[in-house]
């Protein structure tokens, strides 16, 4: 543990910071520019101070900028979530009130209570990852919007509109069989054709970004695209936000990390899980996808869940229960990539015929806890297929 702790409240512009010792007493504090004169005056501030840790809040996001400087210029730096902060600026004295000295202080009262904190590191492949399955996300946003808004002018040119699932030449090809003579009906075609223009730019912008990230997943050993249902975004998207799966004691804390851990929603007599909204809802749409492409094809994956709904689960239930067995596979999968790379080729990845790390299907004993428990090793006992 560090003897000072240097708080970091960052925004665009600015960063305020408040030094504390082992004690919580304040022994300085500033408020500086983000440009290349005021980040240099807040560097030497810090360093005045022998054995420093600075804590930053939200290193992933508007922190980002400021920590990675300073993990540059060689650093220990933390990351602070905003949770965190936020709790102990609550039972600070002041009634709470939040400004930015204030914030940078919880920062650093967190920081000097919160043991295992992530510790920043420089920018690697998984940043990579992230900013290219960001950039595939929001194009496949636009492509949505671009085909709503062509249906609804192909509604008002073509009686019945275009099927759901449209493609630029498809509607191309619906658009060539129109011909308006009025102004209303050819001020309609022209803004389609504009929109049929923009939906073959972004269909070959989409095109490309898969092949992108395709390759860089092949880049980093991971073989998630091996698994049913992950495909080159959702691997990208679970290496990149996951980061380094050992960092996760046990599947468990995985499943919890992810949202896939069921909720205990019991009452009485009645014995019953739920869905969770918390966790990393990136991930967890991720794998919502795969069960969902599982479902869609004769898998190990669509025969676990008709099991479970012949017990007489609910579907959403049967389908909790699916993700959250998915979550294993994707866990053991990462695990053993790592295993793998640490290793080298002709190394052994420890799997074993009970339980296979590298099993694209749901059936090797996996957990149904709710939530995480000590990250000790637990009985695996094979799930027998009926025929």
């Amino acid at each position: 543990m560090a003897r000072v702790i240097i708080g970091v409240d960052p925004h665009k512009r600015s960063a305020t910071i408040e030094v504390i010792n082992e004690r919580e007493q304040t022994i300085g504090q500033g408020r500086f520019g983000t440009d290349t004169d005021g980040y240099k005056a807040m560097l030497a501030t810090g360093r005045r101070h022998k054995d420093r840790e600075w804590a930053v809040e939200g290193c992933n996001g508007i922190g980002r900028h400021v920590a990675q400087r300073l993990v540059a210029d060689g650093e220990t730096v933390v990351d602070v979530p905003a949770k965190l902060s936020a709790r102990a600026r609550v039972f600070a004295i002041g009634q709470g009130r939040k400004t930015d000295p204030v914030d940078a202080r919880s920062v650093a009262v967190v920081a000097l209570r919160t043991p295992d904190l992530r510790r920043v590191q420089t920018d690697d492949t998984t940043v990579a990852l992230r900013l290219l399955v960001d950039r595939r996300d929001q194009l496949g946003r636009a492509r949505t919007d671009v085909v709503n808004r062509l249906h609804t002018l192909l509604l008002e040119l073509i009686p019945g509109g275009a099927k759901k699932a449209l493609s630029a030449q498809q509607a191309r090809a619906l658009l060539a069989s129109v011909r308006p003579r009025d102004v209303v009906g050819k001020t309609r075609r022209w803004l389609a054709s504009e929109l049929i223009h923009e939906l073959a730019v972004l269909d070959k912008k989409i095109k490309i970004a898969k092949q992108e990230l395709t390759e860089l997943v092949a880049s980093t050993g991971s073989r998630l695209l091996e698994l049913p249902g992950i495909g080159p975004s959702g691997a990208a998207r679970l290496l990149g936000d996951a980061g380094d799966i050992r960092r996760f004691a046990s599947r468990a804390h995985f499943a919890s990390w992810n949202g896939t851990a069921p909720l205990d929603a019991s009452s009485g007599d009645n014995n019953r899980h739920r869905l969770s909204r918390a966790g990393n809802r990136r991930i967890n749409r991720a794998l919502h996808i795969m069960a969902i492409v599982q479902l869609r094809h004769d898998t190990e994956g669509r025969r676990y869940y008709r099991r479970r709904l012949a017990e007489g689960k609910p579907p959403m239930e049967a389908l909790r229960a699916l993700k959250r067995r998915l979550s294993d596979v994707v866990y053991r999968q990462m695990l053993a990539d790592a295993k793998q790379l640490e290793t080298g080729p002709g190394g052994h990845t420890g799997a074993t015929l009970t339980s296979s790390a590298a099993d694209p299907i749901p059936m090797i004993g996996t957990s149904d806890k709710s939530l995480p428990g000590p990250a000790e090793p637990q009985p695996k006992t094979p799930h027998m297929i009926s025929t």
